[in-house]
């Protein structure tokens, strides 16, 4: 059997259909395109009606299917049939008039639908798409003027229309008189022409019950039919404009046609045959005068020949002809009134996926006037930077919109999910692109960056001045009595400190991370160590007993710079392990802030930095103790007070910086750093040096030897009182007739006489020496009596010799001021 018009696709199954061929599309390929037809138009809320048969189920079945693969809800599916009664149609008619969908996807024939849009017609129910299916797109019985208010959005397939060669020429050989026992050639003569064939033209029993039949029909239809005038059998077929006689849109005509010229053709192949060649046992081919049912079928399946439109006819696997369909729009013609077929689109269905369905949009008229798409979907359009967000007991097609979380995007419509960013991008305000995240660090162009070298520029200036105020006045007191080597160094060491704060600035990168931390640590450590040093030296100095010469040897420079080098070296050693086992690199960290990439420098390890800033407070610690401890030597001579002070500010900026460091992130951290370690070089710098630059610039008249030595011999003097008015009491006890003694050495004189001042205040001079005199008094005051010491620096004159008769006791006591006098000027670095 080789059928032009069963599309169901139920007849694909072989194993049940076996010698079933068509030449008409399988309706599977149809439920596809209308499928396809709905995502092209961006629907996804449609309702489905079937006839409830084996063409509209299978059909509206493998839609379902078709749809759910393309998100495509339905909202609701009812079947219909032309034996319905009245109450069935109309609850079909409730639900579509109160569906919100607007797309009615329709598998059903012409004489199944009439029912269903007559109702639809009287109730007026407008603004519907109608999706028709092959059978219904072109039925006259629907596509009538009246209804084309309601049903005037159609969309539908119709099979590709073909040509038949002599099909006009037979149509207008047509008439029934050549053909007087062909009862349509009459009917179709008689309503062609409005007229009736006279009894004359009745010459057999079959055309006479046919002319009878058709006139009580039409008397009983239309009672005007009987005054229809006679047929004269002289009208000319080709004069008038009817249907019959479009020769050019022929669908299932021409799938007839195929269907009869494939068996012809079949059974042309097996009247061609060759033996040897054919298709069956051993090349055999079937006697043509013999032919068998099997043996066409046999041919039919393996048919492949070139119709007249040069188109390639051959049957697949499941005995289906290779077809398309045309997608045709329903339009009220203008002329006339009538619903002619607009051809809008075709549906290759051998084609690839995604290149099978073309439309013509230009062409369609919505409504029969619109050319605006219609909106039928369960809820409006996502825009770009939002995605489809489910509600919860709604299909997948209604949904709200949700934005976009920070950092993801969306660039279409309808997204269902949010793209995220790549990792060096941000979405932008919404959420519609990405932008490149803003990169952050302490910029040299910024304010904040530029503040800061300003800083370090000016401890730069202020350290190389001090630096060449020492070098121009090295030769004055002042500059010998601060140890001028060691502040060289101690100057060196500051000019390091301020420069190490500027590899803190700029974007970081892998050698600047490796070299700032080791140069802000060992510069530091290089810096405390000379004062360190400093400090330590004078304290021994005076505290020690009389120096030989193994202690002038080992406190001389050597040694200084020895013990500066080996506390240096330590921090070295620290920062060449940290730079070998995790050294610092450049890092880019997303983490802190999502819109913003600050890159900072990964220390590597933490427990090396804390070893490197460690060591060095613990050096500043050692420090502090011995400036605290020597705070009441000469003032002029030791500067212990601002050590102190120094190193206390030193203290509070570093304990300031440990919660600063760990609080902060990005730029900030070492913003922070860069401002610890300048406050901390700006204060060693100023409680250092500038009290002594003013005394070098501004005060002159203080940066005198007799001014150093009067300080220094103050404190020798106060030593040397104390120990001769402690045994002079034990002498006045010893001997109630001494009221006093007299001691004196080539160098001074001491004198006591009792009081009752105060215990113990500190010593200080009664007055600065006079303009050209080279000596110095000091008085000093005690609890039991008051010493005045005169120190004076021209060569001593010889004592009398009533001085060398002195007593004893008196000149031991003298020899012990002498003793504490020359052992602190053996180790002055004035000498």
């Amino acid at each position: 059997q080789v059928s032009y018009a069963s599309s169901s696709r139920l007849l694909s199954n072989k194993n049940q259909f076996k010698s079933f061929l068509r030449t008409i599309p399988n309706d599977e390929h149809q439920a596809t395109a209308m499928a396809d037809i709905i995502e092209y138009f961006r629907w996804n809320w449609v309702g489905t009606i079937a006839a409830d048969d084996d063409y509209g189920r299978p059909g509206i079945e493998k839609f379902r299917e078709e749809a759910e693969e393309r998100d495509i809800c339905i909202d609701f599916s009812e079947l219909i049939s032309q034996y319905s009664d009245e109450e069935e149609i109309q609850q079909v008619v409730e639900v579509i008039q109160n569906s919100t969908a607007r797309v009615i996807v329709v598998f059903s024939s012409g004489p199944d639908l009439e029912p269903l849009i007559k109702e639809i017609v009287r109730r007026n129910i407008t603004g519907k798409i109608w999706l028709a299916s092959e059978a219904w797109a072109s039925s006259s019985l629907i596509a009538m003027p009246e209804f084309f208010r309601v049903i005037g959005s159609t969309i539908g397939f119709a099979l590709k229309a073909g040509q038949i060669p002599g099909f006009r020429e037979f149509l207008q050989k047509v008439h029934p008189k050549k053909s007087p026992n062909n009862g349509f050639a009459k009917e179709f003569w008689e309503e062609t022409f409005n007229c009736y064939l006279p009894d004359g033209s009745k010459n057999s029993p079959a055309s006479t019950s046919f002319h009878k039949g058709h006139e009580e029909g039409l008397g009983a239809g239309n009672g005007t039919s009987a005054f229809r005038p006679p047929c004269t059998g002289d009208e000319n077929i080709t004069s008038v404009e009817t249907p019959y006689m479009d020769y050019t849109h022929l669908r299932i005509s021409y799938n007839v046609y195929l269907a009869v010229y494939s068996i012809a053709h079949a059974l042309q192949d097996i009247y061609t045959c060759t033996p040897g060649k054919g298709l069956f046992t051993n090349g055999s081919c079937a006697d043509i005068k013999k032919v068998e049912a099997w043996q066409v079928l046999k041919h039919l399946r393996h048919l492949n020949f070139t119709n007249n439109m040069g188109e390639q006819v051959d049957f697949d696997e499941f005995g289906d002809l290779v077809g398309n369909y045309s997608i045709i729009n329903w339009h009220l013609s203008p002329e006339d009134g009538s619903v002619v077929f607009e051809e809008v689109g075709h549906y290759n269905v051998y084609a690839k996926k995604g290149e099978r369905l073309f439309i013509n949009e230009n062409k369609i008229l919505w409504g029969g006037f619109s050319k605006e798409v219609p909106f039928s979907n369960c809820s409006r359009d996502c825009l770009p930077g939002t995605r489809k967000g489910i509600i919860e007991g709604e299909p997948t097609c209604c949904f709200e919109c949700v934005d976009c979380p920070d950092g993801e995007y969306s660039d279409e419509t309808d997204a269902s999910a949010c793209d995220k960013c790549p990792e060096d991008y941000w979405s932008n305000e919404n959420h519609t692109s990405c932008i490149p995240k803003q990169i952050e660090f302490l910029a040299w162009t910024e304010p904040f960056g530029i503040a800061l070298t300003l800083f370090a520029v000016l401890g730069i200036f202020l350290t190389s001045f001090v630096l060449g105020v020492f070098t121009k006045f090295r030769n004055t007191p002042i500059v010998k009595a601060t140890n001028r080597e060691l502040s060289y160094l101690l100057l060196f060491s500051l000019l390091c400190c301020f420069s190490s704060s500027l590899f803190f600035i700029g974007e970081p990168q892998n050698w600047t991370c490796r070299l700032r931390q080791p140069a802000f640590g060992i510069s530091f450590v290089l810096c405390i160590s000379c004062i360190l040093v400093k400090t330590n030296r004078v304290l021994l100095v005076f505290e020690a007993k009389i120096p030989t010469s193994l202690h002038r040897k080992w406190w001389g420079l050597n040694l200084q710079f020895l013990l500066v080098f080996l506390c240096t070296f330590v921090q070295i050693v620290i920062c060449v392990i940290w730079l070998y086992t995790a050294p610092p690199s450049s890092y880019r960290n997303h983490e802190l802030e999502d819109e913003i990439i600050f890159i900072t420098c990964h220390e590597g390890s933490l427990m090396a930095l804390g070893f490197l800033i460690g060591y060095t407070c613990l050096l500043a610690a050692i420090c502090f103790f011995f400036a605290f401890k020597s705070r009441k030597l000469p003032e002029n001579f030791n500067e212990a007070k601002f050590i102190t002070f120094s190193m206390l500010i030193f203290f509070i900026v570093w304990i300031s910086f440990i919660p600063a460091y760990a609080s902060t992130y990005g730029k900030f951290v070492s913003a922070v750093e860069v401002i610890a370690i300048l406050a901390a070089s700006f204060g060693l710098l100023a409680c250092i040096f500038f009290n002594k630059v003013y005394i070098i610039l501004f005060k002159p008249s203080r940066n005198t030897i007799e001014e150093v030595r009067c300080s220094t011999a103050a404190h020798a003097f106060k030593v040397a009182a104390r120990a001769t008015l402690r045994r002079s009491n034990v002498s006045r006890k010893r001997s109630n007739s001494l009221g006093g003694s007299t001691g004196s050495t080539p160098s001074s004189s001491i004198s006591s006489k009792s009081n009752h001042e105060d215990p113990f205040p500190l010593p200080a001079c009664a007055e600065r020496q006079r303009q050209q005199q080279r000596g110095c008094k000091q008085k000093v005051s005690f609890g039991s009596g008051t010493v005045t010491l005169s120190l004076s620096f021209e060569e001593p004159q010889k004592n009398a010799m009533a001085n060398r008769n002195a007593k004893r006791q008196n000149s031991l006591e003298a020899q012990n001021s002498d003793d504490s006098l020359m052992r602190h000027r053996a180790l002055l670095p004035l000498q």
